[in-house]
Order: structure tokens, then sequence, then C-alpha cells
């Protein structure tokens, strides 16, 4: 089979929501419109990071919770948006906080071998809890204040009953000490 040149893409194969592509010899995933996800490093004046958990249908056979930072796609309908205001939105869909403000710590590439997705991580300062979140159109998260002292005890336990953590939970909580 003939390869496309390395300065081109080739879309092998469309899905509602992702596109299989090619460039050159390598073959990765990209979402379709949508390049940017961002994650949320959220402490309560309380000292309680937020997390999310829901169901992700990928893993295993019939699909695992996963204990996530709040994240979101940026610009997830389809319109230009900047990675702040993402952030502003997703932790209000997710958590239900509101934040003063946002702070954007780093970002870049989140599985580089496998997708073209950058991801970004924000610090959101001065939150207010203005309902109780989980999420939009049956997303089915649930919110979880785990206080920041007891975060590596808590994520294990939550490992040790079967649930997964993804790996930008650590990320987080390196950003989130003071």
């Amino acid at each position: 089979m003939d390869q496309p040149p390395a300065d081109r893409t080739e879309v092998l194969h469309r899905g509602a929501h992702l596109d299989f592509c090619r460039r050159g010899h390598w073959e990765f995933v990209r979402r379709s419109g949508v390049d940017e996800v961002v994650g949320i490093i959220a402490v309560t004046p309380a000292g309680e990071l937020l997390l999310v958990e829901q169901h992700r249908p990928p893993l295993g056979e019939q699909g695992v919770r996963v204990i996530e930072l709040p994240a979101g796609l940026v610009g997830d309908d389809g319109s230009p948006e900047e990675m702040l205001v993402a952030a502003r939105r997703e932790l209000r869909e997710e958590t239900g906080y509101h934040a003063g403000r946002f702070e954007l710590l780093t970002q870049g590439p989140s599985s580089p071998g496998l997708s073209s997705e950058v991801i970004g991580l924000a610090r959101a300062h001065d939150l207010e809890r203005r309902d109780a979140g989980g999420g939009v159109d049956g997303e089915d998260i649930t919110v979880h204040h785990v206080p920041l002292a007891q975060a590596t005890t808590w994520l294990a336990a939550r490992e040790a009953e079967g649930a997964a953590i993804d790996v930008k939970v650590w990320a987080g909580l390196y950003f989130a000490r003071p």
C-alpha cells in the first residue's frame, strides 16, 4: 500500500467523533474538529482536591470507573474556544464549582504516539460551589472532595477497590500542593 508523504495527513476512516489517520508510515487518531483538552486542578477553600469519577467504556471488556481531574474538550460544540474558557465551563458542568480565576500551568501531548490531542492543565482559584455538578447529557459524573493531605491514600484505596486512576491526577497533585 502506498504511503502518503510525511507532510500530508490521509484520513483512513472517519467515525462520528474520531478520524483514523496516516501521515507517512505513522497511523494515529484525532478528534473530529477538536485538538485540545483541558484538565482542571481545583482545590476548595477547605483544602480538598476536586476529582471526578465516571465510567469509561474503552477500558476493559465492560469499561471501568475512572478517577480523573475535572476535564473536557476545548470547543466541544464545534465553535472556537479558548482553553481557559473551556476550563471554566467544564469545572462548572462537572463539579458545580465556579472559579474566580484560572491559570494555565502547562500543556503538551496526551499520548503522542497515538493521538494528535494536546492537553492543558489549568489551576482554578477562588472556588465557590454553585450546584451539585455531575456533568451534562447523561454523563453520570460523581464528584469527590478529597482532602489534599490524604489524596494519595484515598487514591490507593480507590485503586484497590477496582477504580482506575488517570495518570493526570498525579500531575494535578504535583501542581495542587502549596
